[in-house]
């Protein structure tokens, strides 16, 4: 399963670039450090479909009435705002070489749920801002822990 439509978004953030920037001068493959940051990034985004919020912490907005009659139209009332039939999720993946790591969705329609369109809430899955491609505090205590982790095994 691939990243079929991918979203580049560049994180800026100091702290993070630091962390790299340090283990990158001590190590000369950083496949195994981008591996395990594609992994806890997946991990965390899989768990906002169970706590039903964006990497801010921040509740995702109720489905709108007419979302929740066709639904139920459709003999699928109740359940997770972004778990209809498991499509969304279902695609999610990552992938990491020597230089990144990325994690994505399979479906094109995920956009539309990362930034929000004028008829529908931005329920956000990726980035606590997408336009400035910030990661949620979580998501990047996450990521320095992961470094932190890969600096202390080669120093």
């Amino acid at each position: 399963m691939g990243l079929a439509a991918m979203i580049t978004i560049d994180i800026q953030d100091a702290a993070l670039l630091a962390a790299l920037q340090k283990l990158s001068s001590q190590l000369q493959d950083l496949s195994q450090p981008m591996f395990a940051v594609g992994q806890a990034l997946e991990s965390a985004v899989r768990e906002r479909f169970v706590s039903m919020s964006d990497p801010s912490g921040e509740a995702w907005a109720k489905l709108s009435d007419s979302t929740l009659a066709q639904r139920a139209k459709n003999g699928k009332a109740g359940g997770n705002i972004l778990f209809e039939e498991g499509v969304l999720l279902k695609s999610l993946s990552w992938a990491s070489d020597a230089k990144t790591a990325q994690v994505g969705f399979g479906q094109a329609y995920a956009a539309y749920h990362e930034w929000g369109t004028t008829r529908m809430p931005r329920r956000g899955l990726l980035m606590a801002n997408p336009d400035a491609g910030t990661l949620g505090a979580d998501d990047l205590e996450r990521v320095l822990d992961v470094l932190r982790g890969h600096l202390a095994d080669a120093v």
